[in-house]
């Protein structure tokens, strides 16, 4: 069985991916990539290796869940890409953290420092 647990409606399913799923949808908000390149961010992230048995099922539930792209590089090489659902998950993720985080004008002002920092 995949990671994700029953999705009951569009708006919660970014609430129902679990953490893995989340942060392949976060990496993907940068730029798209290939399989390779995402495992990487995800072992880097981690500090471990991360196993292909455990990355593609992963993927392949994202796109059928419509929040990822799948499209082919080359005949080897599969590229992935965040959809317009999948880009509002982590924006839905992001609104979520914050309510809970930011609590008051300095919590505020700490966040805005982290996305000053960003870019």
């Amino acid at each position: 069985m995949s990671e994700a647990q029953s999705i009951t409606g569009e708006q919660s399913i970014a609430r129902e991916l679990t953490a893995f799923q989340n942060n392949i949808l976060v990496i993907l908000a940068k730029e798209p990539m290939y399989g390779l390149a995402i495992k990487r961010e995800l072992e880097d992230y981690y500090g471990t290796e991360v196993n292909h048995g455990r990355l593609y099922p992963n993927l392949d539930e994202l796109v059928e869940l419509g929040l990822v792209e799948k499209s082919e590089l080359d005949k080897r090489t599969n590229q992935y890409s965040l959809t317009d659902d999948g880009y509002e998950a982590v924006l839905d993720g992001v609104r979520w953290t914050l309510s809970k985080v930011v609590t008051d004008e300095d919590r505020a002002d700490e966040i805005r420092e982290i996305v000053d920092e960003s870019y």
